[in-house]
């Protein structure tokens, strides 16, 4: 009977530690989600084109066809979606667009002359 105790704690203790990485692996997909969706907040609010966004999609799934080994597709899925849409020229370029125009004051009613 202790010896079928014994048993039973490791079999627990090797579940919990799969839980664990389990836990682990869900945690870091979630976090490349929201970055994932942080840029396209972003490009949203730059009003990227459907198409260009389009593009984007297309471009992360056919680098993504034939899954990496040891790598799980669906991180690699995010990851590349992640790169391909911080390298978008739209998000460099708009800073120092608005650096640039007048319409970056902060009061829209004032008029630069």
């Amino acid at each position: 009977e202790l010896q079928q105790k014994a048993e039973e704690t490791e079999l627990l203790k090797m579940e919990l530690q799969m839980l664990e990485t389990e836990r682990v692996r869900l945690s870091l997909v979630e976090e490349k989600l929201m970055d994932v969706l942080q840029l396209l907040q972003q490009l949203r609010d730059l009003n990227i084109s459907k198409r260009a966004l389009g593009k984007i999609l297309l471009s992360t799934l056919e680098s993504c066809r034939d899954p990496q080994p040891g790598k799980a597709q669906l991180f690699e899925v995010l990851d590349t979606l992640q790169q391909e849409l911080t390298a978008c020229e739209l998000l460099h370029r708009q800073p120092m667009e608005q650096a640039q125009s007048p319409r970056s004051l902060s009061n829209p009613l004032v008029i630069s002359c």
